[in-house]
C-alpha cells in the first residue's frame, strides 16, 4: 500500500528563512524519481532547482508560482511504494494536506531508503517521525485527550504556537508558528522570521518581550517599541516591558493602508525582496554596525596597461584588468593581513584570517551580486581571469550556489565598467574593507617631470576603523597604487 510523505521546503544554507517560488518542474500526479528537482525557486543569494528525496507519484502541490514560502513549509506530497487496487491517494476536496492511507513501514519499504543528494534540512535516512502539533489554548484550559484509535487533529497551518500556560518562552531560530521547535522553556510566539531576525540583530532577548498579539504574538511593533525603549534607558535591551493592554494604549492606532494610486502621490511600491531585499539588509546592517572610514588616490596605470597587452599578445588564454588587480590585492594584503579580517563583537577580538576570498561585485538582471573566489591568494593571473569569468556568467544566469556567493574576506568593486570615477564602498558585512576602482581614462599627467597624457584611475579604500587605523590603510592603498603605477613591484612577491 502507497504511503504518502510530504516533502517540506528545506533549509537552503547561510541563514535563509524564505524563497520564492519561480516555476513548478513537476505536476499533480507526475512520477518523480529520488533526487529530481521538482521546483525552481529564488533565495536571497541566487536561483536554486530542489530535488524531492522521495520516488513516487506526486499527490498534491503547495503554493503558485510568484509565492513566497518559509522554510519548513510543504512542497509537494508524494505516494510512496505500489497503490493497493482502488486505493486513493489524493487528497480529499478542500483539504490541505492529502489524506495518508492506513498501513505500517513494512508494508512501504521504498519510503525508509530516502536521498543520496543532501540538502539542509533533510538528509539520506529514513523520514522523521512526525511531531503532533498542538493548537494553543487559553490559560487555564485543558485539551480533553483524542478518542481512542484516532489521530488529534492538526491546527490550521498558520496558527501561531503559544507559550504553555505558566511557563516562559525559549529562544531558537527555526520556523515559527504551528511548526515552531519547542525547547525545554517552551516557543516563542513571533509573527515572521524577520522580527525574529530584527531582535537578533540588535542584541535583545525575546523572552523578555511580552507580545501584543493574538495569544501572546510577538510582532514587529513589540520589538521596535522595546528597541526604542532601550535607547531611552541607555542602550539596555532588556528593559521591563507594559502589559500589553497598556502598550496598545499607548501607541497610536495604525492608519488604513492608502490605496497605491494615492499613496505618496501615487507612486508605485516595489518589495523589498529576493536579490534588492538581501542587499538592503546587508548594507543597512554593514552602515549600522561598521564604523568605517574611506581613503582614495589617483594612480598612473599606463605601465600596467601595457603589461597586460603585452601579457595577452605572448599567446595563451587572456588576462583580465580584474585578475591583474585582483593580484595586485592578495599582494597588498600579504603585506597589510589587518584588512584580511572580521571582528568578533562577543569575544571583541579581531579575527585575522589564513585564506584570502576575494568577492567581487557583478551586476546582473536580477541586481548586485558578490561571487567569491576561494583562495584567491594562490591563484595565478590567468587562473583568477578563468574563475572570474566562470562565475561572472553564473552569477548572469542565476545558477550561483549560496556557497558561491558567502564566505568572502575581502571584496574588489570595479565600478568604473559604469563610467565613473570614483566612489565611497560601503563594506560587505562582516568583512573588514573594500577596494573600489573608478573608470581608466587619458587625463594630464605629470610624468618624468614633464606634462604628458597618460591613463589615470581612482582607488578608494574603505575600511573598519576597529580593525586598524589610517596608517595601516593608506599603507595598503599605496602599495596597491604603487603597483599599478609600477607592476614590476609585484615581482618580489612572486
Amino acid at each position: 500500500m502507497a504511503q504518502v510523505l510530504e516533502f517540506k521546503l528545506p533549509d537552503l544554507g547561510e541563514g535563509l528563512t524564505e524563497a520564492e517560488i519561480v516555476r513548478w518542474l513537476v505536476q499533480v500526479g507526475d512520477v518523480v524519481a529520488v533526487d529530481q528537482p521538482v521546483v525552481e525557486v529564488e533565495t536571497a543569494k541566487a536561483m536554486v532547482e530542489v530535488p524531492c528525496p522521495y520516488g513516487g507519484v506526486v499527490t498534491a502541490r503547495f503554493g503558485e508560482e510568484g509565492t513566497e514560502l518559509p522554510v519548513g513549509a510543504p512542497l509537494i506530497t508524494v505516494a510512496v511504494g505500489a497503490p493497493a487496487s482502488g486505493a486513493d491517494t489524493t487528497a480529499p476536496a478542500g483539504s490541505r494536506t492529502p489524506a495518508r492511507p492506513a498501513g505500517n513501514a513494512a508494508e512501504a519499504p521504498e519510503a525508509s531508503e530516502g536521498s543520496g543528494n543532501v540538502l539542509v534540512g533533510y538528509g539520506t535516512g529514513a523520514p522523521p517521525a512526525r511531531r503532533p502539533r498542538v493548537r494553543p489554548q487559553p490559560p487555564g484550559t485543558t485539551t480533553p485527550p483524542p478518542a481512542s484509535g484516532s489521530a488529534p487533529a492538526a491546527p490550521a497551518q498558520d496558527t501561531p504556537l503559544a507559550a504553555p500556560a505558566g511557563g516562559t518562552r525559549g529562544d531558537g531560530d527555526g520556523p515559527v508558528g504551528a511548526d515552531a521547535p519547542v525547547n525545554g522553556d517552551g516557543p516563542i510566539p513571533v509573527i515572521s522570521p524577520l522580527v525574529r531576525r530584527l531582535a537578533r540583530e540588535n542584541g535583545l532577548d525575546l523572552r523578555e518581550l511580552t507580545g501584543s498579539g493574538p495569544d501572546g504574538l510577538i510582532l514587529r511593533a513589540d520589538v521596535e517599541y522595546a528597541l526604542r525603549a532601550a535607547a531611552a534607558q541607555g542602550g539596555r535591551t532588556t528593559a521591563p516591558q507594559p502589559e500589553p493592554q497598556a502598550r496598545v494604549a499607548a501607541q497610536p492606532a495604525a492608519p488604513a493602508k492608502a490605496p497605491a494610486s494615492t499613496a505618496l502621490g501615487g507612486g508605485t511600491r516595489v518589495p523589498l525582496k529576493g536579490v534588492r531585499g538581501a542587499v538592503a539588509d546587508k548594507l543597512s546592517r554593514s552602515r549600522r554596525e561598521i564604523p568605517d572610514a574611506t581613503c582614495w588616490v589617483d594612480a598612473d596605470a599606463t605601465e600596467l596597461m601595457r603589461a597586460r597587452a603585452a601579457m595577452n599578445a605572448a599567446g595563451g588564454p587572456k588576462i583580465s584588468l580584474l585578475a591583474l588587480l585582483a593580484r595586485i590585492c592578495t599582494a597588498a594584503l600579504a603585506r597589510h593581513p589587518e584588512l584580511n579580517s572580521t571582528v568578533d563583537l562577543a569575544a571583541r577580538e579581531v579575527v585575522r584570517l589564513d585564506h584570502v576570498h576575494l568577492g567581487f561585485a557583478a551586476q546582473t538582471e536580477r541586481g548586485l551580486v558578490v561571487p567569491v573566489v576561494r583562495d584567491a591568494h594562490a591563484r595565478d593571473a590567468e587562473g583568477l581571469t578563468a574563475e572570474f569569468a566562470r562565475l561572472t556568467e553564473a552569477a548572469r544566469a542565476g545558477t550561483l550556489t549560496p556557497g558561491e556567493l558567502t564566505g568572502g574576506t575581502f571584496t574588489l568593486n570595479n565600478y568604473g565598467v559604469f563610467g565613473v570615477d570614483g566612489s565611497t564602498p560601503i563594506i560587505n558585512h562582516p568583512e573588514a574593507a573594500m577596494l573600489g576602482v573608478g573608470r581608466i581614462v587619458p587625463k594630464p599627467w605629470v610624468h618624468e617631470g614633464e606634462l604628458a597624457v597618460r591613463q589615470v584611475v581612482q582607488l578608494s579604500l574603505t575600511f573598519d576603523h576597529r580593525v586598524c587605523d589610517g596608517g595601516t590603510a593608506g599603507g595598503f592603498l599605496r602599495y596597491v597604487a604603487d603597483c599599478v603605477e609600477q607592476p614590476a613591484v609585484l615581482l618580489r612577491t612572486l
